[in-house]
């Protein structure tokens, strides 16, 4: 029996998102305390960049291979998507547990490669699982509510850092075995580790996964059956064929990303230390003031993503999309001029708009231009092109900023700023797909039960 997929009540695709939330919060916990915990530890502005390696690299390589994986599973009982957020969580929850106790940079730095492995196994799969659901028509909705999850958990993230600076002291650090980590941050990362399985379990319990058609189902048994060595090099041919059939959107795409991603891991690693420079403030007092913008862009994200909807539909998201780069740029080339810490706000409203459209708007195009079996490669692939330029930037960035920019925070910024500039120039360059509900068709029965 062929059955196109059912449209999606709001609730079913809330429900669907909920895990985005812990997700976020833990990544949150990434872009806005990870880099002061390593400078409390006694890193160096010029070593920021190389010891947030782990991102790229557990990005470029967990991410497509478990996508590609995850497109030749099915287990009645977990589903085909399932299994690998759900295992992602636990580890991801572990490690943020154990990430406050870190007694050296060394230690610190570790867990942040374990705990990126354990988001990124949840990542991609989970951006699959929610484009196997959805008919086309309901792929922007469904990714911009992506968005607003995104953009909730970073804000419950930053929030809970500078309210617990607030609450507990943020001049107080815990100095037993010569810990410097100040003691109020613990806090935020036992509530990261709590909602990383939760949230997940949520979705998990909450959103039944389409069975795989008979054919889809005898390609998977067929890949089952095959000895051991086969099918551990399969991930490896999906992602090269995949990558040589690869749509032009993407292609294009990729150039975008380039500019966007190195940018906006700019943005993470030197935006406290920019607050140390532009407003004479303390290391605790810059992350503080780092993390309440972060809230700010991120509520902006929460407000703008839902709107973004109907611009999309009504303009074509290439167009939103190429605005919002835009916007983020202008956000990052004002934001070191601004010197007052509430008019900081505005560009940062700006940079949760761009942020908003980034999250969801390229999620949605390139759905709308993949096969349904090849979707979580895809999606797999399309996370490459995010890890590569944070890698680029990981290894580059240090001697940019040490000798061309003269050991500047503020600079960092600035060069961020044009970056964005570039990729929404190149953005120009992305053909609008189509936007007809177009699904495959389904097949229901047989040996997928």
């Amino acid at each position: 029996m062929k059955l196109t997929k059912p449209a999606l009540s709001f609730w079913q695709i809330f429900n669907m998102n909920v895990g985005f939330l812990g997700i976020q919060f833990s990544f949150g916990l990434q872009q806005t305390a990870v880099n002061p915990i390593f400078s409390f530890l006694g890193a160096h502005h010029d070593e920021l960049p190389l010891l947030n390696l782990a991102g790229p690299v557990t990005g470029l390589i967990i991410q497509p291979i478990i996508g590609a994986i995850s497109d030749k599973t099915w287990s009645p009982k977990w589903g085909r998507r399932k299994p690998f957020f759900l295992i992602g969580a636990i580890i991801g929850s572990l490690c943020l547990f154990a990430f406050p106790f870190s007694p050296s940079l060394w230690f610190a730095v570790g867990l942040l490669w374990i705990l990126d492995v354990g988001n990124n196994m949840a990542m991609e799969p989970y951006r699959a699982f929610v484009g196997d659901k959805l008919p086309n028509k309901q792929l922007s909705f469904g990714y911009q509510m992506q968005s607003l999850f995104v953009g909730a958990g970073i804000v419950l993230a930053n929030a809970s850092i500078f309210l617990f600076q607030d609450w507990f002291g943020g001049a107080e650090a815990v100095v037993d075995n010569a810990q410097r980590i100040p003691k109020w941050l613990y806090y935020s990362f036992f509530i990261g580790a709590l909602l990383s399985v939760s949230t997940i379990l949520w979705s998990v319990l909450k959103t039944p996964e389409i069975p795989p058609s008979d054919e889809e189902y005898e390609i998977i048994r067929k890949h089952n059956a095959m000895p051991l060595l086969e099918r551990i090099k399969t991930p490896f041919r999906e992602i090269v064929d995949a990558i040589k059939d690869m749509p032009k959107l993407m292609w294009k795409l990729s150039a975008v990303y380039l500019f966007q991603w190195y940018a906006l891991f700019v943005y993470w690693q030197f935006i406290a230390p920019m607050f140390r420079e532009s407003m004479n403030f303390d290391a605790s007092e810059a992350l503080s003031q780092a993390a309440k913008m972060n809230t700010t862009y991120n509520v902006s994200t929460i407000i703008f993503a839902m709107a973004l909807v109907p611009l999309a539909l009504k303009f074509g998201g290439k167009k939103v999309y190429v605005f919002s780069l835009f916007l983020t740029g202008i956000a990052m080339l004002s934001i070191p001029h601004i010197h007052d810490p509430l008019l900081v706000i505005f560009p940062m409203i700006l940079f949760g708009i761009g942020w908003a459209a980034m999250m969801g708007i390229p999620y949605s195009m390139v759905s709308k231009v993949v096969t349904h079996e090849r979707r979580g490669v895809y999606m797999g692939i399309l996370n490459m092109m995010i890890v590569i330029p944070m890698g680029i930037q990981t290894l580059t960035f240090g001697p940019i900023v040490k000798n061309l920019l003269h050991d500047s925070a503020v600079n960092a910024i600035l060069f961020g700023g044009v970056f964005f500039i570039i990729a929404g120039i190149l953005a120009l360059r992305i053909k609008q797909p189509n936007s007809n509900d177009n699904d495959s068709a389904i097949l229901v029965g047989g040996g997928g039960h």
